[in-house]
């Protein structure tokens, strides 16, 4: 596709924060690119305590098709990226120094509008079990475009020889639904057809996301999640839909999941009034405001016990649909 010019966008702003030491999270830098112009620029990051991978990103810009960021702007689809050595990423030097090895870039759109472009870069060591997958509908069946699978081999052997019919599986749910889902005790479900082989590394929650591209497709990502390396220590889906919400730009909390405590509340007892978010107010409210991806890492306005967050907007054509948030 090409990558037409876009309109300015807000001041970068870069927050480093103290990290808990006992947590190990599959994902370790989480950044938001937004374009100016013909450039992509930062305008939001979380780098724990990777200051100089931060610095080195602050100084950077991306036209379209130049580094990851603006690969994904140039396909107009998210795109992972396995290994950095040899590759067109353009921090390869600070990211070995950082511990960082690989990345997936997932561009946001509403209808052919480039919003922004996510990116999250991941280290890998023996302990890393984990999964980011990106799926890919041939009009018939979901197959895998790619995937960061961290140690985890065997089960991304099995991921590449799996299809799923639409409605089938966690990524024919997501794309026959075109909502978010999140599944539990993937290890365990009838529903997960890779069960024996999540059972094996200890994965335990699937989160699903339909990521619509430049085309008009629908591309899925799954997040899958292991107990000792988690993507995420809490999982949050805010509905956003004006026929859900209203005509006020509001957003209703409809899943979650604490890795810490379990479900938000009992599935078979929802509460009567769900928690709800308004636009400008709190992290997700930012999000409803913006349209775009939001990265909090100071701790304010999140759950207790948590220091940072990740909020990624799902925009249905033109309108803000749905905000998935993760949090360490």
């Amino acid at each position: 596709m090409s990558c037409p010019a876009n309109k300015p966008t807000p001041t970068v702003r870069i927050m480093i924060p103290c990290i808990d030491s006992e947590a190990t999270t599959f994902i370790k830098v989480a950044e938001v690119w937004v374009p100016e112009g013909d450039r992509l620029v930062l305008a939001d990051g979380d780098y724990g305590e990777l200051e100089a991978f931060a610095t080195a990103s602050q100084a950077s810009g991306f036209t379209c098709g130049e580094g990851l960021p603006g690969k994904a702007w140039q396909q107009g689809r998210p795109v992972v990226l396995k290994h950095f050595d040899g590759s067109y990423f353009k921090r390869i030097e600070a990211a070995e120094e950082a511990g960082l090895t690989s990345a997936v870039a997932v561009p946001v759109f509403a209808e052919s509008t480039l919003k922004a472009v996510l990116v999250l870069l991941c280290g890998t060591d023996t302990h890393h079990h984990g999964a980011i997958e990106v799926w890919q509908d041939d009009g018939e069946r979901l197959t895998l475009d790619d995937g960061y699978y961290g140690s985890a081999t065997r089960f991304e052997s099995a991921s590449r020889t799996v299809s799923f019919a639409h409605g089938q599986g966690l990524p024919g749910a997501v794309l026959a639904a075109n909502t978010p889902l999140m599944m539990r005790d993937i290890a365990r479900s009838s529903n997960f057809m890779r069960s024996a082989q999540a059972a094996a590394i200890g994965l335990k929650t699937g989160l699903g996301i339909p990521v619509p591209t430049a085309s008009g497709d629908i591309a899925v990502v799954t997040l899958l999640s292991a107990s000792d390396t988690p993507i995420a220590h809490r999982f949050e889906i805010w509905d956003a839909r004006p026929e859900r919400v209203g005509a006020t730009r509001s957003a209703q909390l409809i899943d979650g999941l604490c890795e810490r405590h379990g479900a938000l509340w009992p599935q078979q007892n929802p509460p009567i009034d769900p928690p709800m978010a308004h636009v400008w107010k709190g992290p997700i409210g930012q999000v409803l405001g913006t349209g775009l991806p939001h990265v909090k890492n100071n701790g304010a306005g999140l759950p207790a016990g948590y220091t940072s967050m990740v909020a990624l907007p799902i925009h249905q054509e033109a309108d803000l649909a749905y905000v998935i948030a993760w949090y360490l």
